[in-house]
């Protein structure tokens, strides 16, 4: 099976590598979580028939982010809408794009059995088209006066402003709450679209990627209304069904918005649903028709009414960005639920589509939308709306939803304008699982060892020199030290690792052996594993796993000692169907990295300490800043060969080096991982099947409060907010309630642990919450480390539709744009892989290639267009902002290796090109950013879906800073430890320090660290082997002066391994390359 081309036979593939299943991906629905939470206030439904309109707040205008949103509706209605022009059109059509450009049309919307004749036929309402899009010719030196414009899927703004509350500075009225002015319908069909599971990311868009106003052109003539097509996704990719919004024709038009700040959004509830549960009402056919005596006695068995099981899924460029709760058995629902969600969005319209979640999968039972243009000023819209149908009209006589929407913009948002912030007002990321804990102490770890002066010095304030880290010497020191506690969580944990092997200090002692020995001496020893699904012990009969990971034979070493080992698989929940299921337990992943301990506290304490990053304790992951090939094949790495890129025979080919990111903490924050752990470890351990038969279960985690010595979190050792080299701390996760035990079980307590709702799951995002937030506030650059690079799908040029809907390339794209504009430099540096690890010709990894390529693509672009708003792009290129760049390394031989003959069929094999040239990649794990030289993030999670949306790949990572190292504290460059960390990494990848370096913002440092690298990749393809000083190495693409993304001349594909660099569409499921 193929693993990003990778054959089985070679261990230890990331899971971003994982097979597809063995099954065709099926259309499913995914949990469609919102990205950020909400607050739920319970209140009494409305005591009318008809619900007032949602009332404007006291609050006035734009909101900031230092505050939090009211938390209870305001107490004053609005009047309800009426409408009478002409209405959008739902309809439900699929296109399956495996490697093809066709389309499958499935057949047209279920038609309510009472009244078959009311709902046209599929072939009259939309023949066979897919949509087609254009945008007007753009002037690239300004924006025209002439706002091209789109239709709305709504009605026309004249008829909505006549009714809805715009509210800025003044409270509203009180009015009075009649029902809407609704036509009556002789039978209107409730709408009968399934939605199946997925679309919380499988919403494709409809939005342009220009930096410009824009618009929707008009659509083909067989369009001759407004359609709303809806589809679900082999989890959250639109390859099976896909949500099309088709803009009407000559009905009112709406220009195309950037919506880049945050919406302040309330959904207060829902009136005369339809019962969209077609069982029930085709039974109360059958019993209507049977006699008086007999149906009644049937239906006095029914009391209790069997209905629609409605929630609202709210959009942005057909991104869903907030989804409310499931009601169930409700015809008129109250949720009462706030949004408060950041959006980076083109977009003409904000659509709240009202479904009925089925066991399945979901149905649309209509749609609200809202014109873009109507809240860009900032004001408030508030109103109570017509829910419409497939056909244009009230999916129900008097259906309605009640809903308030704000938007604040980003240069509003006073929690982005300085930073990370200075004093004590300052709390970290809002809105997040943990808090932000004060008072800790950091150590920052790059590769898992630095030998003693293999890096230069680095001078940091107040006289210090920056220490580097030596992170597998660390751990195997805090294990051998713990007294109490050891729980590890691993994506892979290896038995026979070996984690110190530096000259002096190198130990035969392995991990297997620490850990079993520290067991004897009495301390609660647990390793927490991802049960890779293809691995199996079965009848004494081992099968290693297509991963690699070594699970079973770690479980195995262990059976017989006090070392408690938990294999978990990823699943996804008893609630989710069969296919949910298979594709949870089949493609993701349990990724999280971390080591919890007990450590010295002092006076006879213990305290607890952890370690949280992207190093798996495992075999190919030991490596140093040198990251040799060759010549340690038969020394440090004896026994530790790992690359997955080759197949066949791997005699005398270059090892895989391996670059990560790693970190230890100590002081509050790190309970907080123990947390996770727990939380982990107590849903995993749950007894399934017979075991439930026990009267009581006796958990092996420790209970700290039972243990007198270990101090708690109340009692944690912290250091003095006054110590120049205090940390701040906040823990964040992607993670849901099928992983964690601890989340509430009714979705309506969500906002008290700050989580989001998804399908039959709580999810927490703090991961994707941090790093937008973090690049919000970022003034001068951003450096980031990562395996993966790819998101803002819904702004590509095309594929927007794929679901890779994390907003982190818009984010960095906009802030460059953004600071273009202010005549302000910013600059952001991006190191990725040279391709993602196993076969480069592999099908999936092609596929992430090219979904990376989209993603530079829309960035480079959306800088150009900065550029040439403010009349700069003849002065600067898209690259003196942004840059992608990868490691690599080449080793001149020395004489004294053993030179493996190769035969002369084989000559041009990948194994017999690269022993030739004697050149690899270095292979980039690492999680990390650094904005401005103050704020660092780092843990396991990649910057792709599969990391960001929490229903997918268990994710945990730290935010941290030095409050006296900032700089709204400084008003200067900080020179603390994070600094320090930043140039260790460059001083690493370059070979060296410049004094630019130290100004990385500068177009100076920019176009000097793009000259090296642009040096080093010449370096590395030349057919002459030299001994490479600098690894950093420009990724392979071409960037012309406007912004296009080419493949570099003469550096088509990769060297020796072959496999196109930008990528190819192969015929891969998204979820598992996103």
């Amino acid at each position: 099976m193929d693993n990003h081309g990778s054959s089985p036979s070679y261990p230890n593939h990331d899971p971003y590598a994982y097979p597809p299943p063995p099954y065709p991906p099926p259309s499913s629905d995914p949990y469609n979580p919102p990205p950020y939470p909400y607050s739920y206030n319970s209140a009494p439904p409305y005591p009318y028939g008809y619900p007032p309109p949602p009332p404007s707040t006291s609050q006035s205008g734009p909101w900031d982010y230092h505050h939090h949103p009211p938390p209870y509706p305001p107490p004053y209605p609005v009047d309800p809408i009426s409408y009478s022009a002409p209405q959008p059109t739902l309809q439900h059509h699929s296109s399956f794009q495996y490697g093809s450009s066709h389309h499958y049309q499935q057949s047209g919307p279920y038609t309510s059995p009472e009244s078959p004749s009311h709902v046209p036929a599929r072939a009259d309402s939309f023949s066979n088209h897919h949509r087609q899009e254009s945008f007007s010719s753009l002037n690239v030196h300004g924006v025209s006066d002439s706002t091209p414009s789109r239709p709305s899927a709504y009605p026309p703004l004249e008829d909505l402003l006549g009714n809805v509350h715009l509210s800025a500075n003044q409270p509203t009225a009180p009015a009075s709450p009649p029902a809407p002015s609704v036509p009556p319908l002789a039978s209107a069909p409730p709408c009968g679209m399934y939605d199946r599971p997925g679309d919380f990311y499988g919403y494709p868009n409809d939005s342009s990627s220009s930096g410009w106003e824009l618009s929707y052109s008009s659509q083909s003539d067989s369009f001759g209304q407004s359609a709303y097509g809806h589809s679900g996704s082999f989890n959250g990719s639109q390859h099976s069904q896909c949500l099309q919004i088709v803009p009407q024709q000559g009905k009112g038009s709406l220009k195309v918005l950037l919506l880049h700040g945050n919406l302040d959004i309330w959904v207060y509830q829902a009136v005369n649903l339809p019962n969209m549960d077609m069982f029930h009402r085709t039974l109360g056919q059958v019993f209507a028709k049977l006699p008086g005596n007999v149906s009644n006695k049937l239906e006095s068995h029914m009391s209790d009414k069997i209905t629609s099981d409605p929630y609202v899924s709210i959009s942005v460029s057909n991104a869903v960005i907030g989804r409310t709760f499931v009601i169930s058995n409700s015809e008129n629902p109250v949720w009462k639920q706030h949004f408060y969600v950041p959006v980076a969005h083109y977009a003409a319209e904000v659509h709240f589509l009202v479904k009925d979640s089925d066991v399945v999968g979901s149905q649309i039972i209509g749609v609200v939308a809202i014109p873009v243009d109507q809240i860009y000023s900032g004001a408030k819209v508030e109103g109570t709306y017509p829910i419409l149908n497939n056909s244009g009209k009230p999916c129900k006589p008097g259906a309605a939803l009640s809903i308030s929407i704000q938007y604040t913009p980003i240069e509003k948002l006073s929690i982005y304008h300085h930073g990370v912030g200075a004093g004590p007002d300052y709390h970290g990321v809002p809105g997040t699982y943990f808090p932000l804990r004060k008072g800790g102490i950091v150590t920052l770890y790059q590769d898992a060892h630095v030998p003693d002066g293999s890096l230069p010095n680095i001078k940091l304030d107040r006289g210090m020199n920056y220490a580097h880290g030596k992170c597998w010497h660390d751990i195997f020191d805090a294990i051998r030290q713990a007294r109490r506690l050891i729980y590890i969580t691993g994506w892979s944990v290896w038995h026979k690792v070996r984690l110190v092997r530096d000259a002096g200090f190198a130990s035969d002692c392995t991990l297997g052996d620490l850990l079993r020995s520290k067991s004897q001496e009495g301390v609660r020893v647990l390793l927490l594993i991802w049960d890779d699904p293809t691995s199996r012990n079965i009848m004494g009969y081992n099968t290693d796993g297509i991963m690699q990971t070594h699970d079973e034979e770690t479980r195995r070493f262990f059976k017989h000692s006090s070392v408690q080992v938990l294999l978990c698989p990823r699943n996804a929940g008893k609630r989710n169907s069969w296919v949910k299921q298979r594709e949870v337990g089949t493609i993701y992943t349990h990724h999280q990295k971390t080591v919890v301990v007990d450590a010295d506290a002092g006076n006879n304490r213990r305290k607890i300490i952890a370690f949280v990053g992207g190093l798996d304790l495992c075999d190919g992951r030991y490596d140093t800043p040198q990251h040799p090939i060759f010549r340690t094949l038969q020394t440090v790495h004896k026994d530790d060969y790992h690359n997955p890129t080759y197949t066949g025979n791997i005699s005398g080919c270059p090892r895989e080096p391996w670059h990560d990111l790693h970190s230890r903490i100590d002081g509050p924050a790190a309970y907080d991982v123990l947390t996770n752990f727990e939380e982990r470890w107590f849903k995993a351990a749950k007894p399934h099947g017979i075991k439930k038969l026990k009267t009581s279960y006796d958990d092996a985690l420790l209970r700290l409060e039972r243990i007198s010595d270990i101090v708690g979190l109340s009692d944690a050792p912290c250091i003095s907010e006054a110590d120049p080299e205090a940390w701040d701390v906040q823990i964040f996760r992607s993670i849901d309630s099928n992983s964690v035990k601890g989340f509430p079980k009714d979705p309506k307590e969500a906002t008290t642990k700050n989580l989001m709702c998804g399908k039959n799951v709580l999810i927490d995002m703090s991961i994707h919450t941090a790093y937008v937030k973090a690049i919000r506030a970022a003034q001068h650059f951003i450096y980031i480390e990562n395996q993966y690079f790819i998101g803002s799908s819904y702004n590509w040029s095309s594929n927007k539709d794929i679901g890779a809907n994390n907003l982190i390339p818009m984010e960095i794209a906009l802030k460059i744009a953004n600071k273009i504009r202010a005549n302000e430099r910013f600059a952001a540096y991006i190191v990725i892989p040279m391709w993602p690890e196993g076969v480069p010709t592999g099908a999936a990894t092609q596929r992430i290639l090219f979904w990376q390529n989209k993603t530079m693509q829309m960035m480079y672009e959306t800088i150009y267009k900065a550029l040439v708003e403010v009349g700069l792009e003849e002065a600067f290129s898209p690259q003196d902002y942004l840059n992608f760049f990868c490691l690599g390394n080449r080793e001149a031989t020395d004489g004294s290796e053993t030179t493996i003959p190769g035969s002369p069929t084989a000559a041009k094999t990948p194994q017999a090109l690269s022993r030739k040239s004697r050149r690899f990649m270095i292979y980039v794990h690492s999680k990390g950013m650094i904005v401005d030289d103050e704020y660092v993030i780092l843990g396991s999670a990649n910057i792709n879906q599969r990391s960001m949306e929490g229903t997918r790949d268990t994710e945990i990572a730290m935010g941290a800073y030095q409050p006296h190292h900032t700089w709204a504290r400084k008003s200067s460059n900080p020179h603390g430890q994070i600094h320090g960390y930043r140039m260790s990494l460059w001083a690493e990848h370059i070979g060296g320090i410049e004094n630019c370096f130290t100004q990385p913002e500068s177009v100076e440092c920019v176009r000097r660290v793009r000259s090296l690298g642009a040096m080093n990749w010449k370096q590395f393809a030349a057919d002459e082997v030299t001994e490479m000083r600098g690894h950093l190495l420009r990724y392979p693409v071409e960037v012309d002066q406007k912004g296009k993304v080419k493949p570099l001349p003469g550096s088509e594909t990769f060297p020796d391994v072959g496999g196109n660099i930008v990528g190819s569409f192969l015929a891969i499921p998204e979820n598992l390359t996103i």
